[in-house]
């Protein structure tokens, strides 16, 4: 087996992982401990400068990097930097609330997905920002880690999980980390480029009775949004859903205009349901791709033999 092939298979195993036993707890969990590695870091080397963020950038990445070889194993690593399971099941418990009529509730639990505020969000408001919430983090938290798992191994799935850990934590765009976390944002951009790109192809062949509704929305509503990325994923997931997402909100206190994205009626509580099982079926055809290289490449070793 190449070394291709064997870091697909992890990657595969990897999210496979992720899918039976979801998260470590929080207290012992990598990621968390790393942001607090990274908290002191801010600290020794925090200036309104451009030059200080890449540095503290490029600290995360390398911790990240060495993290990750020190897993040893891509299936570990990728299970690690994976989150679809947890994503998954708190989309469906704000949507259950919304159905409950329990809106105070849903309002509690949607910061643990965005970071837009809920106080004067009825129920279509936040339907669409935990559909929004889906689609993005299908790329963040399964997408990505797996794709740099299979492209770089444990390492690369660790560092991709560090760069989006940082742009978490310093990519806001306020006053502190306008410039501090130019870096680290602009890394999480280019590190979710492809993978942005990778999640909207699979809704095109998973949902090809929707394939020109599908691309219309990526390539013209998508470019408008200030994601490069978070725009092509939505895009795709409202045309797949048939529903406008999009629109003005209030992130933080400001309030950014952001353009609608697809056609068709705002949200429903239903909806998040169906986003999540569109998004849990990407993540199995994501799986089965890899699985499916690791085949090949497993079969072209066999006839070079």
């Amino acid at each position: 087996m190449s070394r291709l092939g064997g870091r697909c298979l992890g990657a595969a195993a990897g999210l496979f992982i992720d899918r039976l036993v979801g998260e470590p707890p929080p207290d012992v969990h990598p990621v968390a401990g790393f942001g607090q590695i990274m908290e002191r870091v801010e600290h020794t080397l925090w200036a309104d400068r451009r030059l200080r963020g890449a540095a503290y950038a490029a600290v995360g990445v390398a911790i990240g990097a060495v993290g990750g070889r020190m897993m040893r194993s891509t299936a570990t690593a990728v299970a690690v930097a994976t989150a679809g399971r947890e994503l998954r099941r708190t989309a469906l418990s704000i949507g259950e609330a919304i159905s409950d009529g329990d809106l105070p509730a849903a309002r509690a639990a949607l910061p643990s997905l965005v970071g837009r505020d809920p106080a004067e969000l009825d129920e279509s408001g936040i339907a669409a920002a935990v559909i929004e919430s889906v689609a993005e983090n299908s790329v963040d938290a399964v997408i990505a880690p797996a794709f740099w798992g299979a492209v770089a191994g444990a390492p690369g799935a660790a560092a991709y999980r560090a760069i989006n850990t940082m742009d978490a934590m310093v990519g806001r765009r306020n006053e502190r980390y306008r410039n501090f976390g130019w870096a680290a944002a602009r890394l999480d951009d280019a590190a979710n480029y492809i993978p942005a790109r990778i999640f909207a192809a699979l809704v095109v062949v998973l949902y090809q009775e929707r394939t020109r509704q599908i691309v219309k929305a990526v390539r013209h509503d998508a470019p408008s949004h200030p994601s490069p990325n978070a725009g092509v994923a939505e895009a795709a997931m409202a045309a797949m859903l048939g529903r406008k997402l999009g629109g003005p909100l209030d992130y933080e206190g400001v309030v950014e205009n952001r353009p609608f994205l697809g056609t068709g009626s705002r949200p429903e509580s239903d909806d998040i349901e169906a986003a999540v099982r569109h998004a849990n079926r990407v993540e199995i055809a994501s799986i089965g791709a890899l699985v499916l290289t690791w085949l090949i490449d497993w079969l072209l070793d066999q006839s070079e033999d």
